[in-house]
C-alpha cells in the first residue's frame, strides 16, 4: 500500500487498485473494503491518493487496516 497526499482546504481521497490486483470483482471488494477503512478514521484535510499493491487481493479487512494505518503514519498524515 502506499499513499502520496497533498495539503488542501477539504478532505479528498482517491483509491487506485490496479489490474495486477485482479478481475473487476476482486478490484471492486478491495476498494469496497478500503473506503470502509478510511470512513472509519479520522483523517486530516487533504487530498489522498491511496495505492493498492496486488497483495491486497488476499489481505483480510483486519490486515488491510493495519496496512492502511502503516502507510498514513509513514507519510505522517496521521499519529
Amino acid at each position: 500500500m502506499s499513499v502520496k497526499w497533498l495539503p488542501a482546504p477539504e478532505a479528498r481521497v482517491g483509491i487506485v487498485v490496479s489490474k495486477k490486483v485482479g478481475k473487476a470483482v476482486v478490484r471492486n471488494k478491495v476498494k469496497r473494503r478500503l473506503r470502509e477503512i478510511l470512513r472509519r478514521l479520522h483523517l486530516p484535510k487533504a487530498h489522498i491518493l491511496l495505492v493498492a499493491s496486488p497483495e491486497a487481493r488476499e489481505a483480510g479487512f483486519a490486515e488491510l487496516f493495519q496496512d492502511v494505518v502503516r502507510a498514513l503514519r509513514k507519510s505522517g498524515l496521521i499519529q
